[in-house]
């Protein structure tokens, strides 16, 4: 059986190897490389080695280094900027393992930082560590692996602040058992976050003190962006085995303009400017509108990707407020799109959608 998507670590194993075997530079205790060859992972080396994340190296390296001290490290930014892509490589390549992992929600108890029980056995037995159900943390902190809680101002701040005394004291008690776990050399934690979301809780400055922050940014020019939404998109394709569809450059460039466009409030050439909608309009929802675009094409068109394929597509990424997000894009298509020439299968494919 071909599982759907897999684990970094699995999917990019051979890279992996083949860094790991050329790696002769200093590795800090518990690491399966060395910081360099974890950054040269994640931003490639133009040859046998793919980049993961395409952006400034410095924000990498910060990163990295960040992972081996002892304070944790917070990817911060606007949804759809990669930080759960980056967070999962630089585990996979730090420890080889991305998936003690735990997922930040409105919901999430505080066992899924420290530890619950599993209640047959406790009622039988009492506490007993056979009886104790390790949290993903809890599991890193024994083996000497990083961690990972997405979202994690998410959470409700009363959990958050479980994470402090395991990052500041590396331990975690277990009063019930009257012991503690330590974390074992190696260890370390990588959360992420985003303020732009609601039902966001502010992390307090006792555990903000805890991490150290990297704000990945949304790409800096449109061939950067393009070039992420391509690879991804190809990766998609090939993971789903869609029909290869050719020529697909021209409409990725098309959804990037429109979404940089929206996202600046200001149209490529500085000329006009322009109002901006509620949706983020990131990279990953560029992913999203051309893959949708390829299948369409592959499957119900004539194998090539139209401004058809992605118009829909594009409408649902702007259209989040069906109200006010309505009133900028028919603007936008009524003042920018209508305006190009060569846009004008995009404009009727708009409308009609």
């Amino acid at each position: 059986m071909t599982v759907l998507r897999p684990h970094a670590e699995d999917q990019y194993a051979e890279e992996l190897a083949l860094l790991a075997a050329a790696d002769d530079r200093p590795r800090p205790p518990g690491w399966r490389l060395s910081p360099q060859a974890v950054v040269t992972y994640l931003l490639g080396d133009g040859a046998k080695v793919s980049p993961k994340y395409v952006g400034p190296r410095r924000l990498i390296e910060v990163a990295v280094s960040t992972l081996a001290t002892d304070r944790a490290l917070l990817l911060l930014g606007v949804p759809g900027t990669a930080k759960t892509w980056v967070s999962e490589h630089l585990a996979a390549a730090v420890s080889g393992n991305s998936t003690l992992l735990v997922q930040g929600t409105a919901g999430t108890p505080e066992e899924a930082i420290r530890y619950g029980w599993n209640y047959a056995r406790l009622l039988a037995d009492g506490p007993t560590e056979a009886a104790l159900v390790p949290s993903p943390v809890m599991r890193a902190m024994q083996r000497g692996a990083i961690a990972r809680v997405e979202e994690l101002t998410r959470v409700p701040s009363d959990v958050q602040d479980a994470l402090i005394t395991v990052l500041s004291e590396k331990s975690l008690p277990v009063p019930e058992l009257n012991t503690e776990v330590q974390a074992q050399r190696g260890f370390n934690l990588i959360a992420t976050a985003n303020d732009r979301d609601r039902g966001v809780n502010e992390l307090s400055s006792a555990l903000r003190r805890r991490f150290n922050t990297v704000v990945l940014p949304v790409p800096a020019s449109a061939d950067d962006e393009v070039e992420i939404v391509a690879r991804r998109v190809a990766q998609l394709g090939r993971a789903l085995e869609l029909p290869e569809v050719p020529a697909a450059l021209d409409e990725i460039r098309r959804v990037v303009t429109v979404f940089r466009e929206l996202r600046g409030g200001l149209t490529e050439d500085g000329r006009t400017k322009l109002k901006s909608p509620t949706g983020t309009l990131s990279p990953a929802e560029a992913i999203s509108v051309v893959t949708n675009g390829l299948a369409l094409a592959a499957h119900f068109g004539d194998g090539r990707l139209r401004a058809a394929d992605v118009a829909a597509g594009i409408v649902g990424a702007v259209v989040k407020d069906p109200v006010s997000d309505r009133v900028v894009w028919r603007e936008y298509l009524e003042t920018v799109v209508r305006e190009r020439p060569d846009w004008s299968d995009f404009y009727r494919a708009a409308r009609d959608a």
